[in-house]
């Protein structure tokens, strides 16, 4: 893969001030030379319904597009509930489907969790691992990016004053960069 690493960020929650969203800013100011990083916004994706999923919303139309035309993919996700938000779980779940047409099939992944607690949204990052084996992601194990006390590592402005967390990030991408193209190594030359 000569070509620059095309990655698709994505948050998982809709709040505007958002730190898994200012977090993405912050990682695509980190990207490595050779690599984009461009956000999908989950608003409007619908509660996943498999009645309409042969002729799903056009948000999610344009989700399974954007998640097919990157080369690998970043979700930096906060923690509800010990797990997922829903607006992240159903996105997953309409990118699957319908059964044979998974948008994910594939792609390498990396996570990142920002969270005012103190683990940083690590419930979340491990629920998110197991759902990756289902759709058939490779998830890179490390580093894991697990901000925590988000409020103290954020400015008011949603930047990331962070430095071990921009550390962590930039080793994160460089790491999701090789492994995909890593990934894409043994199907371009089964071409």
């Amino acid at each position: 893969m000569n070509q620059p690493v095309k990655i698709l960020g994505i948050a998982g929650s809709l709040r505007k001030a958002s730190y898994n969203r200012a977090a993405l800013r912050a990682a695509q100011a980190l990207v490595p030379e050779g690599a984009t990083i461009e956000i999908f916004e989950l608003n409007g994706i619908p509660p996943y319904n498999q009645d309409e999923e042969m002729h799903p919303p056009a948000k999610v139309s344009e989700l399974k597009t954007r998640i097919r035309a990157a080369d690998a993919i970043l979700i930096a996700t906060p923690e509800y509930n010990y797990s997922v938000p829903g607006v992240l779980k159903n996105a997953i779940d309409w990118a699957s489907r319908p059964y044979g047409d998974n948008a994910w099939d594939g792609k390498p992944v990396a996570m990142i969790g920002a969270s005012p607690g103190n683990l940083g949204g690590a419930r979340a990052q491990y629920h998110l691992r197991q759902s990756f084996v289902f759709l058939n992601m490779y998830p890179l194990n490390s580093p894991e990016v697990m901000i925590a006390d988000a409020s103290n590592r954020f400015d008011n402005q949603g930047n990331l004053k962070d430095e071990k967390a921009k550390q962590l990030i930039r080793q994160l991408l460089e790491r999701l960069v090789a492994w995909a193209r890593r990934l894409e190594a043994p199907l371009a030359s089964a071409t």
